[in-house]
């Protein structure tokens, strides 16, 4: 970046970070990052925390019989998206794109921040573990620009960006107790994860092991060059293309468009079959010969909270991994995921080419993680894919972009906010552990949100509530358990435009924008 560039960023920062919240506005820089973790309750439930992501705060508010009231607001880092309450009066909160974490102090009047870390790049989530719960724990982007000030031994120093068989993510450790006398905090450690970009965290029952998880994570598919497909051929012809190599010959069918137009040679998508090691195309065709690199499928992460080592790696959860939400009773782990479907062909109706991505583009599910065993659940299991549009009635039944997750004490049920779908999936847990849930059914106990785009909650059981933070209308809601009905929303103060408030949910909402409501 160029110093020019640089000085004009820093400048629009600073002006963004300390302009007036009140009066018009001539602009707003939109970043729209993802919350993981907004809401948390204190470790003696007498508050709520919540991140309010546009406006840099943190909202802190008194909860009592009645509901929820903003007692504080504290100003933070830029698009805060996680939150963690250490103690009653301790929070911390990580800023995505400040790359840094705040810390809060409560017992101060008016509460403020006390302490900055400095940590890697576009930390997402934040949880507290290991031996006294002292541990903090961050997962970073592994890019390098914070980790050269921490020492090797500490996991720090070149990021050595391209040499092969290092991860993309960083877990950044603290202890909360002895945070270092360097400006931006002294980490105990940094593990490097191999695997892309993380974002979600969750924590044993024990407290003794963090898990990890990648969010952008793939599902073994890559591509083939059209030089390597000879296109010439028929799809049950072989051919020897230009690099020598004997391939099984031809994109699969239609060679031609609906009016017998040539297709124009392209490349081809495979994906590793587990089962025979081979790489395969859409007819089971063994492509392996032109793929002369491992491409590892790793998700979930086990960590030990107390030695600071991995100890365990779960593969095939799924492309895209949003949250992790662990059962106090049976430590299983549920992961929110959407799995790609790479393989399918076309984007049309389907007619013509025999398949398309209309309406399947991605299978919104729970992954759980049972000892090594790893089990999918599709969400959405009443669609039927073949019908297009969907019928009438469908998308009622579905959930979108499963994100934040919360259990409750007794293990039994598992809240699901969907993202897209303005509401709360409820399933019981061992339903969904079976496969035994039944969608068309199940969604008559699903909690309807006002606002739009529900991305995290957090479970009240002593006073039989759940909270929810709706991003789409930046607001706080609050759900009674028993009536699932929502009896208090809460606004947050947002600087954006109504332009931006008013075109997000053209973005996420598939209630709008998809006829089966995946």
């Amino acid at each position: 970046m160029s110093e020019c560039r640089r000085l004009v960023v820093v400048v629009s920062l600073a002006l963004a970070l300390f302009a007036p919240r009140a009066g018009a506005q001539q602009s707003f820089i939109t970043f729209e990052s993802g919350q993981v973790r907004p809401l948390a309750l204190s470790p003696d439930r007498s508050k709520l925390f919540a991140v309010n992501t546009p406006d840099g705060r943190l909202e802190v508010f008194n909860v009592g019989a009645g509901g929820i009231a903003l007692s504080a607001e504290v100003e933070v880092g830029l698009e805060p998206v996680a939150v963690a309450a250490r103690t009653n009066t301790e929070v911390w909160v990580v800023n995505h794109l400040s790359d840094s974490v705040s810390i809060v102090d409560l017992s101060t009047s008016p509460p403020r921040v006390v302490r900055t870390l400095l940590v890697g790049d576009e930390p997402r989530d934040i949880v507290f573990a290991g031996t006294g719960g002292n541990r903090a724990f961050i997962t970073t982007a592994h890019r390098g620009q914070a980790r050269l000030a921490v020492p090797v031994a500490q996991g720090g120093g070149d990021p050595q960006l391209t040499t092969a068989g290092v991860g993309r993510a960083d877990v950044w450790v603290f202890d909360a107790t002895n945070l270092g006398t360097s400006l931006g905090g002294t980490p105990l450690q940094i593990i490097t994860l191999f695997c892309d970009t993380p974002r979600a965290l969750a924590v044993s029952p024990d407290g003794n092991t963090v898990y990890a998880a990648a969010f952008k994570s793939g599902n073994q598919t890559t591509t083939m060059s059209e030089g390597f497909v000879c296109n010439g051929f028929t799809s049950a012809s072989s051919c020897t293309n230009s690099q020598g190599f004997v391939a099984p010959g031809g994109v699969p069918g239609p060679s031609t468009d609906s009016i017998s137009e040539k297709a124009p040679e392209i490349g081809i998508i495979v994906k590793l079959n587990p089962a025979t090691g081979h790489w395969e195309d859409v007819l089971g065709r063994d492509w392996s010969q032109g793929v002369r690199f491992n491409l590892p499928d790793k998700d979930v992460f086990a960590i030990d909270a107390n030695a600071l080592t991995q100890t365990t790696v779960w593969s095939h959860v799924g492309s895209t991994l949003f949250n992790l939400a662990v059962n106090p009773v049976s430590g299983k782990i549920y992961v929110s995921n959407t799995d790609a479907q790479n393989l399918r062909r076309f984007e049309g109706p389907g007619i013509f080419g025999g398949s398309t991505v209309q309406g399947h583009l991605a299978e919104a599910r729970i992954t759980v993680l049972s000892g090594s065993t790893v089990t999918p659940r599709h969400l959405n299991k009443h669609i039927d894919y073949s019908i297009l549009p969907a019928p009438a009635g469908v998308k009622d039944h579905s959930l979108a972009t499963p994100v934040g997750m919360a259990v409750d004490s007794l293990g039994s049920t598992l809240y699901v906010a969907a993202f897209g779908s303005s509401k709360i999936g409820v399933f019981s847990t061992s339903e969904l552990e079976n496969d035994t849930f039944d969608p068309t059914t199940e969604s008559s106990s699903y909690i309807s949100v006002s606002g739009g785009g529900p991305s995290g909650l957090v479970l009240d059981e002593a006073r039989g509530r759940l909270y929810v933070l709706t991003r789409f209308d930046d607001a706080v809601k609050v759900v009674d358990l028993a009536s699932h009905t929502e009896k208090q929303a809460v606004a947050l103060h947002n600087p954006e435009p109504a332009s931006v408030v008013q075109g997000r949910p053209f973005l996420y909402d598939a209630t709008n924008t998809s006829s089966n409501g995946e």
